[in-house]
């Protein structure tokens, strides 16, 4: 426990501070067991558990404090107690110093806690955005790294590089989020072409490894091969398209994409007229979600800006 100790005017140092000091204690409960196993119960309030710890007095003056703590013990008298931000009024209950050498006393002391004065510790705060990205992006590159692909690695190295010219993404410009969108939106359609093909290896299997009588050998252990890789992978992909897509949804959260369109073709100008009012603001979209044509093709969930960032848009180039 490497911080400040003390009690009263003693203070603490070197061995005579503890490895730890454990606080907290329990609230006290009335519990009325009613018919049928219901149960009320009051809450009495708090009931502080004691404060004790153990240590060493060591040197020419170890017999004079173990002596000072003892008089406090008997005085009965409330003393400050503080350490870190803990801070407590506390009545020495119990004091056992081991007379051992003059110069060397074991001690062991307790407390009873007569009010506490920390500040209390109402909420807490989450992870800041930097962290989550922080976190996602290590998984990312792990996952990456297993699967083994070489397009899916060279793609991950383009969102590594994207992120770490971004000092804050907090207070980071809608531009400089889309610029991390947009290779984050590649891998997502990396993986999901992967595991496209790892599906589609897996359901072509009539046999166990695809052995059939005719089949030359160097064939079957192929099929073998394909299998086994397809299994193995298929969990990775799917946790890495997860980690991406939550990746895609805190940076759209920063940039304000508090909604998300599912829309099947169309095109993103017909898009911005509904949601913005002005279908130019289509580039703002095209963004957000790492696109460059205004048609949309097939399914996609596109993240729509509240404010949409269309600076360096075709339109306005």
């Amino acid at each position: 426990m490497a911080t400040n100790l003390s009690l009263g005017d003693v203070l603490f140092a070197d061995l005579e501070i503890p490895e730890h000091i454990t606080f907290g204690g329990e609230q006290r409960l009335t519990v009325h067991e009613l018919v049928g196993g219901t149960r009320i119960i009051d809450a009495m309030g708090r009931s502080d558990m004691p404060l004790d710890w153990s240590g060493w007095f060591m040197g020419q003056n170890a017999l004079a404090r173990a002596q000072y703590l003892e008089a406090q013990r008997i005085a009965g008298t409330s003393v400050p107690l503080v350490w870190s931000e803990l801070f407590y009024d506390v009545v020495i209950q119990r004091f056992e110093a081991d007379f051992q050498r003059e110069w060397m006393i074991p001690y062991r002391i307790t407390c009873v806690v007569v009010a506490n004065h920390a500040q209390p510790q109402t909420s807490l705060a989450g992870p800041s955005i930097n962290d989550l990205m922080a976190s996602d992006l290590s998984s990312a590159n792990l996952l990456a790294s297993q699967i083994g692909n070489s397009t899916l690695t060279g793609l991950m190295g383009t969102v590594n590089s994207a992120i770490s010219t971004v000092s804050s993404f907090a207070s980071a410009t809608a531009s400089t989020i889309n610029s991390v969108l947009q290779p984050i939106n590649a891998v997502q359609q990396q993986v999901a072409t992967l595991i496209g093909q790892a599906a589609n290896t897996m359901a072509n299997v009539t046999t166990l490894g695809g052995i059939l009588p005719n089949n030359p050998i160097s064939t079957s252990v192929a099929n073998i091969a394909a299998q086994v890789t397809a299994y193995q992978q298929s969990p990775l992909l799917y946790n890495l398209q997860s980690v991406m897509g939550r990746m895609s949804i805190n940076l759209g959260n920063v940039t304000g994409a508090t909604q998300q369109i599912t829309t099947a073709g169309g095109n993103l100008m017909d898009l911005a007229a509904k949601v913005y009012g002005k279908a130019e603001a289509w580039t703002g979209i095209a963004k957000a979600n790492g696109l460059r044509d205004p048609v949309v093709q097939g399914v996609q969930t596109l993240n729509i800006p509240v404010t949409p960032d269309n600076s360096g848009g075709v339109l306005t180039s």
